[in-house]
């Protein structure tokens, strides 16, 4: 039996905006401003989707999710998170590890991670600790450091037996 590697990478970006739930790896976290988007724009869900659909080479997160169908409008991005998981069974593969980084200069999220890792965990029934999510700032730097949006990316690698 082969054991077949893959990875995919995944890139997230939204604006900040009053009047929107801050929603973090399906957290809601208090804040002065939230994510703009069609969904609840969970950054780090969306990018954690987006590497998993690369590296089973389905595309992305718009295919199958599109900003311009009614039905997922200002939805939990958790619900992403689950059919990504159903397409990952369905192909055959299974969860190594996942390395993602937040970057938003506030509000600071580090005491959020634990249970955003919690969240991630059950829906994808994997260990907490094969989810690594990091966070930084951009030290006041261009639209993330004035605080008008906020950006996410992730890693994924996943693996399939093959009888070849």
């Amino acid at each position: 039996m082969k054991t077949i590697f893959r990875t995919g990478f995944g890139l997230d970006i939204h604006q900040l905006e009053k009047n929107r739930k801050l929603v973090l790896g399906g957290v809601v976290i208090p804040a002065e401003k939230g994510l703009k988007g069609h969904s609840d724009a969970d950054v780090l869900i969306h990018a954690i989707c987006d590497a998993f659909l690369g590296a089973m080479a389905l595309g992305d997160i718009g295919i199958f999710f599109p900003d311009t169908d009614a039905k997922y409008k200002d939805i939990s991005s958790l619900v992403f998170l689950e059919k990504v998981k159903d397409l990952l069974d369905e192909n055959g593969f299974y969860i190594s590890n996942i390395d993602s980084m937040l970057a938003l200069e506030k509000p600071k999220i580090a005491a959020y991670i634990p249970e955003m890792k919690k969240i991630i965990s059950a829906i994808l029934k994997i260990e907490e600790n094969q989810i690594s999510i990091k966070a930084t700032t951009s030290e006041k730097l261009g639209y993330i450091g004035r605080g008008e949006g906020a950006v996410a990316y992730a890693n994924v690698l996943i693996m399939k037996d093959n009888n070849v």
